[in-house]
């Protein structure tokens, strides 16, 4: 069973629901169950519990945080930041602030489903296939509510969210659709026009019911409310008005949006929870530190698979980079869960890390296929979501595919493969796989051993380049367009724009003061590598 920390708490609802304002035994406590105030009884003996301070001023609750502390509870919620932040850090109890004019029951109802969403892997529902999805068991609450809210009022309702897609209708026998509606339910999206833009601005502007005409013929009046949490929009509740609608259908749709504000409070705790242990659980498969055959079903992973990995140009100059790097974030995860629904991402040290699935594309008759198909597909979206992140923060992103691994426990060299991508990517390559860059990639990597081991960073490169430094000439130069061009003097003299005779001199003057063997293979090869890996240079760039 996995009990939520505190620190989940605070991510799954967010900053402007809880504030912070002592932890003394850490974020990493656990928290088992959220539990009311009652002044006219004694607290219960609650290890890991989170008690809501409910009806207690904030400056006078030092009185029930050490009552909590005796209890066993890991923190106390209270109202207004003039709590008792002494009382709490001496006795080790977290103390937190109910932020805005939330009252307490939202509050509670939000803090009960973030504990119960940290349940069991059984339990985590996915962000779906974008931020409005819901579990199975919140899409029954809502459609329970819509059937409620057009039983009462008298017309058929209907839930939707901020961006007008469906999330529930009521199915109550004998009560007048329009074509609208009829579209609106077969799609789960609302016909897109002008007059019903129109409308939702009306609708949105509005802190009650309001009535709103029918659109054009055929089509039927609306009585349609805002929901709401503490100011912020999380939907919408319409009713078609057929004529039927009860006197006091205003009220009671007032009140319908009271309890889908709720409802959907609790829906998008769960999900923020589901979302922060999957990406934790992600960053530890990343670094090799989880066990990858719990960890696979609890991502939704299954069979082969690639990391991409997103990052801002270094080059750029970022006022704010940590911000701006979460806002990478939420490009990846919102693309990702487009195209393959639930889906995890992570942010380490500044990059954004995705998990591609690679499937057995049907229909193909060997690997090769089924290679081009995903490389066709990954490259796609590593592209697009380039292409949308740089236009959206005004910074140039790159993106780096590793390899295809068979499953998670190849994950991390996937990840690492990535991570070498990510280093030679430039303006004018800014999306690769591994596979596209591989001869880059491998002197990269030969570059970082030869400079960790001392037996491979020493030799005659040494040699050329001190005796070039202390008599200024250009020996180092001339051997690296010298091999770059396969031993050839005329094209070496191309690369280093010099008359042929004036390359052998220098060649010949090379062998003479520094002592190297240009007739050896073993030492052409050794000596080439060392001057392009750890000297850096190249003939074509010189």
């Amino acid at each position: 069973m996995d009990v939520p920390t505190l620190g989940d708490l605070l991510d799954a609802v967010g900053d402007s629901a809880l504030r912070l304002r002592a932890a003394p035994a850490g974020l990493a406590v656990p928290v088992a169950e959220v539990l009311l105030y009652d002044a006219g009884a004694p607290l219960p003996a609650a290890p890991g519990g989170l008690l809501l301070a409910v009806g207690v001023r904030a400056s006078a609750a030092g009185a029930v945080v050490r009552a909590a502390a005796r209890a066993g509870m890991a923190g106390v919620v209270v109202r207004g930041a003039d709590g008792p932040v002494g009382e709490a850090e001496t006795h080790g109890v977290a103390l937190l602030s109910l932020e805005g004019d939330m009252p307490w029951h939202e509050a509670h109802l939000l803090l009960v489903s973030a504990v119960g969403a940290g349940a069991g892997p059984g339990e985590f529902t996915g962000p779906g296939t974008g931020t409005a999805a819901v579990s199975a068991s919140e899409l029954g609450d809502l459609f329970a509510l819509a059937d409620a809210i057009a039983t009462a009022v008298g017309g058929a309702t209907a839930v939707e969210d901020p961006r007008q897609r469906l999330l529930a209708y009521s199915t109550v026998a004998g009560q007048a659709l329009d074509e609208d509606r009829r579209q609106g339910i077969l799609g789960r999206q609302v016909p897109a026009s002008a007059e019903n833009t129109e409308q939702y601005r009306v609708m949105f502007a509005a802190d009650h019911p309001v009535r709103l005409p029918a659109l054009g013929k055929g089509d039927l009046p609306r009585l349609a409310m805002p929901v709401r949490a503490g100011g912020e929009t999380l939907g919408s509740i319409w009713v078609v008005d057929g004529g039927m609608l009860a006197a006091d259908a205003e009220e009671t749709l007032a009140q319908g949006a009271s309890t889908a504000a709720l409802l959907l409070l609790r829906a998008r705790a769960a999900r923020e929870l589901a979302r922060h242990h999957n990406s934790d659980l992600l960053r530890r498969l990343l670094e090799g530190t989880a066990e990858a055959a719990t960890a696979a079903p609890r991502l939704g992973i299954d069979g082969s698979l690639r990391v991409a990995a997103f990052a801002l140009d270094a080059a750029a100059d970022l006022p704010d980079a940590e911000r701006t790097a979460l806002r990478l974030l939420d490009v990846v995860r919102l693309q990702c869960e487009a195209r393959y629904g639930r889906h995890a991402c992570v942010l380490v040290d500044g990059v954004v890390y995705a998990l591609l699935p690679a499937p057995e594309a049907p229909g193909g008759t060997g690997p090769e296929p089924r290679r081009r198909t995903h490389e066709q597909r990954h490259r796609a979206l590593a592209e697009d979501i380039v292409r949308r992140a740089g236009r959206a923060l005004r910074i140039p992103v790159r993106a780096a595919l590793g390899a295809v691994v068979p499953g998670v426990s190849a994950v991390t060299a996937s990840r690492a493969d990535a991570d070498l991508v990510l280093r030679v990517l430039d303006e004018q390559l800014p999306v690769a796989s591994v596979d596209e860059v591989r001869p880059r990639v491998t002197l990269l990597r030969l570059t970082q051993l030869m400079g960790e081991r001392r037996e491979l960073n020493e030799g005659a490169w040494r040699r050329v380049m001190a005796y070039d430094e202390a008599h200024g000439t250009e020996y180092a130069r001339t051997l690296i367009c010298y091999l770059d061009a396969g031993c050839d003097m005329a094209g070496a003299a191309r690369l280093l724009a010099v008359h042929p005779n004036t390359c052998r001199y220098r060649l010949r003057q090379a062998r003479q003061h520094v002592g190297i063997d240009l007739d050896d293979p073993d030492e052409r090869l050794v000596l080439w590598l060392q001057l392009r890996a750890l000297a850096g240079l190249t003939g074509a760039s010189s």
